[in-house]
């Protein structure tokens, strides 16, 4: 579907196309944070909140997790509209 610049349309479906980028980034920093769980038993969200140590969280690590399982949801549910959207399938 071709979407003209300028109409809500378009507006829409790249707002939609933000909020694609900003799940991914969520998710990357989820993988890599159970990355480095698995691999080094280093915390990578507590480190970067400061909230301690491994397992340690605080209400701005709470709201990281929670965002990046929100992304996943999102991710799981959305899959094949995220793959039109940038014209993947």
């Amino acid at each position: 579907m071709c979407v003209l610049p300028g109409t809500l349309e378009f507006q829409q479906e790249d707002n939609m196309k933000t909020l694609d980028v900003i799940v991914a980034v969520l998710l990357v920093v989820g993988g890599l944070n159970w990355g480095l769980v698995a691999l080094a038993n280093f915390d990578l969200v507590a480190f970067l909140t400061s909230s301690g140590g491994f397992g340690m969280k605080n209400a701005l690590g709470s709201v990281v997790y929670g965002l990046v399982g929100l992304s996943a949801i999102y991710q799981v549910l959305l899959w094949r509209s995220i793959q039109r959207r940038w014209a993947v399938a």
